[in-house]
């Protein structure tokens, strides 16, 4: 019998696999790639909410649990996936510097904001009031990350690349059963895939579709992250990733042409050169309109849990609620209120 069956294999499903593994429990994976988000996504973690100046939630604990965890998967698999690079925020006015000034004195910002203000001349880009530097961030290479640790789960023998077909679980005693697997838990970590799944699917993520571009820009000699209304993210050799959209609307993962309009416009407004688009593509990230996560257990079956609601934050957030789903199963330790199904229990 198994420990677990982990449904999904994005960032939250690869964080609980590698929890499991790390803590010597049994699992098989069920990945039918229906779901892109984690695979598209810029990859960025920051600790700063720089619309607003405010730090993320539990940012210090998430920024230090993700760097040890994915310097780990990099020894492990022999892979560099975690690239360490600043993010400058390009001020528009005198207010945005003193604005940014005055978060910076706040306690739980100084770690994260620079006090210095940044006037490096980047060739395309007019700042005439420079930049504000965000401390400890960078970007996760979703893509490679995703496809090197599906192939070492396949080289496990623990990755099923087939859909999950809800209608074949049952339920015994204190196990439950799909086809030849027996477990004593299910972790249903789908993304916007949940609204599939009956048992979760009344849970309210909302699901922000987004997009972005890979462009050509061999003017543009940036050797750190821009932020403003959109990102700009240098991949090397003149090829940078920019975006993204957020669209509450629409729910494909279908580039379209007012994000196109959109993303161009927005990169105009940034650059002053020429660029070209390599690549126009679009996903579903899992959104929550209270901006937590979802974690915990079924209220009528309790062999089944889910990790979930990630959002635009699934690079630093999955070793830390991955973590704190494993604790609540295997040891009794209370999940966070405020990302605990609980508080939409009424939903079931």
């Amino acid at each position: 019998m198994l420990d677990y069956i982990i449904v999904g294999s994005g960032l939250a499903g690869i964080a609980f696999a590698e929890t499991l593994l790390q803590n010597q429990k049994s699992f098989v994976v069920f990945e039918n790639q229906s779901q892109n988000s984690s695979r598209i996504a810029g990859g960025l973690y920051n600790p700063v909410i720089l619309k607003r100046f405010s730090q993320v939630w539990d940012a210090n604990r998430q920024i230090d649990m993700a760097n040890r965890f994915y310097a780990q998967i990099e020894d492990k698999l022999q892979i560099q996936v975690d690239f360490k690079l600043p993010i400058y925020r390009k001020f528009f006015s005198i207010e945005e510097q003193n604005n940014w000034f005055a978060a910076s004195d706040k306690p739980t910002l100084a770690p994260f904001l620079s006090t210095h203000i940044i006037h490096k001349k980047y060739q395309a880009i007019d700042a005439p009031f420079g930049f504000g530097e965000v401390l400890h961030t960078g970007y996760l290479d979703t893509e490679v990350f995703l496809e090197a640790y599906h192939s070492y789960l396949k080289s496990l023998n623990v990755f099923q690349s087939f859909a999950f077909e809800y209608d074949k679980i049952q339920f015994e005693d204190n196990t439950v059963v799909y086809e030849k697997y027996q477990a004593k838990h299910i972790v249903f970590a789908e993304g916007f895939g949940m609204h599939a799944n009956p048992y979760f699917k009344n849970l309210p993520l909302d699901g922000t579709k987004g997009e972005l571009f890979l462009i050509n820009a061999p003017d543009l000699d940036l050797d750190v992250i821009i932020n403003t209304s959109i990102f700009i993210l240098p991949l090397g050799n003149n090829l940078f990733k920019v975006g993204a959209t957020y669209n509450w609307e629409d729910k494909t993962d279908l580039p379209t042409e007012d994000g196109k309009k959109e993303l161009v416009e927005r990169i105009q407004e940034i650059l002053n050169c020429d660029f070209e688009i390599v690549a126009h593509l679009a996903g579903v990230r899992p959104t929550v309109k209270d901006r937590r996560p979802l974690l915990g257990t079924h209220p009528a079956h309790k062999s089944l849990h889910i990790l979930n609601g990630l959002g635009t934050r699934g690079v630093m957030l999955a070793p830390a609620m991955a973590l704190d789903l494993f604790d609540y199963i295997e040891n009794g330790k209370p999940l966070n209120k405020s990302v605990d199904i609980q508080r939409y229990i009424t939903s079931f």
